[in-house]
């Protein structure tokens, strides 16, 4: 499996039973504390890991640093953020690379192991089935709030709580449960890849119901206050006539389905049947998964791949 769907992660099968599976991602700091961006950078790489249903075992880290402009302090720290994400995925840091440069990056290149037929791909959604998103929305409108400093201490630490927080329980129960597609939601918003979800499985679009997304503290009043990202525009202007808003939604949740995530949760696909028992184990695990929508037949000739109502 390579970029032809649009996946998560490359696959490659080794053997009948057993495949790996290879990501890589990094971006520029988030949050002031390098610790903490450091956790948060390598939380959103292995969550590629995670939506492929596949287990981390080895990563390395990815580096630009400004050394004429931070201290190494800095990067052992940034450095130590991620090592301790990835102890907790129970994987391992085998090294990495860096560069010097004018612009602080960091991030993974991760590899993890994969039963073949365990693997769970973006396509494959179907008629009737139950979506459920593992993360509340509004880290990229809070981090545009917390550099103009309008975040308060308590909103600032559930954005980073969430986007620290593995996607490890979500992924480890997508076989057990029959999960026929699943993405984690990053750049391109829930509504971005939800979109993708619907190009790759077979003439269905996603239906979400607006009342059921949970937005983290902030959120709603930065979007009302109009602190939105250049990227949540850029995700909207790209999706077109294939994102249908109903017009008595809030306009905070429009903005909210648009708005790019960092480290976001997994939005999965799977059978009715199977929501409930997946949505109780998450809740066992620590999770807060809430069932948001559900996948529906789209129209004949009609473009539209995401609708919220």
């Amino acid at each position: 499996m390579g970029s032809e769907k649009g996946d998560d992660a490359a696959v490659y099968r080794l053997s009948g039973d057993l495949a790996v599976v290879s990501t890589v991602d990094f971006f520029p700091p988030i949050v002031d504390d390098p610790y903490t961006y450091g956790r948060i950078s390598a939380a959103n790489s292995l969550s590629d890991i995670y939506a492929m249903g596949a287990r981390p075992v080895l990563a390395l880290n990815v580096v630009a640093f400004p050394t004429k402009k931070l201290p190494l302090a800095v990067l052992t720290a940034i450095l130590a953020g991620g090592a301790e994400r990835v102890a907790a995925a129970g994987a391992v840091v085998g090294g990495g690379h860096s560069v010097c440069d004018d612009e602080l990056k960091y991030g993974l290149a991760v590899t993890g192991t994969v039963v073949p037929r365990q693997i769970v791909r973006n396509g494959g959604a179907r008629n009737g089935d139950v979506l459920v998103l593992t993360k509340a929305l509004g880290t990229g409108i809070l981090a545009t709030g917390i550099k103009r400093g309008a975040v308060d201490a308590v909103e600032e630490q559930a954005a980073v709580e969430s986007m620290v927080a593995l996607n490890d329980v979500a992924g480890a129960a997508l076989a057990e449960f029959r999960a026929r597609a699943c993405t984690d939601v990053t750049g391109f918003g829930l509504a971005g890849h939800a979109a993708e979800v619907a190009l790759a499985s077979d003439g269905v679009r996603l239906v979400f119901d607006a009342s059921a997304l949970v937005l983290l503290p902030g959120t709603a009043r930065l979007a009302e206050a109009g602190m939105l990202t250049g990227g949540g525009r850029r995700n909207r202007d790209h999706l077109g006539r294939r994102l249908a808003v109903s017009p008595d939604v809030a306009p905070v949740l429009g903005d909210a389905v648009v708005d790019p995530q960092t480290s976001g949760g997994l939005l999965v696909s799977l059978p009715e049947r199977h929501a409930t028992g997946y949505v109780r184990r998450l809740r066992d695990g620590g999770v807060r998964p809430v069932i948001v929508g559900r996948v529906e037949t789209r129209p004949r000739r009609s473009s539209t791949l995401v609708v919220v109502e």
